[in-house]
């Protein structure tokens, strides 16, 4: 998921270089909320990790 995020990013800094406004903008949203979404995604495993590694 991180990786689309990152792909997203590149294809609108691309695109923003070469004056696509709208294609930039859409592709700064996807890449903002998938990375987002692997940020909740993360620390919810982390503390289920951390809260397995403690035992019961």
């Amino acid at each position: 998921m991180l990786k689309w995020a990152f792909i997203m990013l590149i294809v609108a800094l691309i695109a923003g270089l070469f004056g696509f406004t709208d294609l930039a903008q859409a592709s700064a949203g996807v890449a903002k909320f998938l990375f987002g979404l692997f940020l909740v995604i993360c620390v919810i495993l982390f503390f289920l990790g951390f809260r397995a590694a403690r035992g019961p």
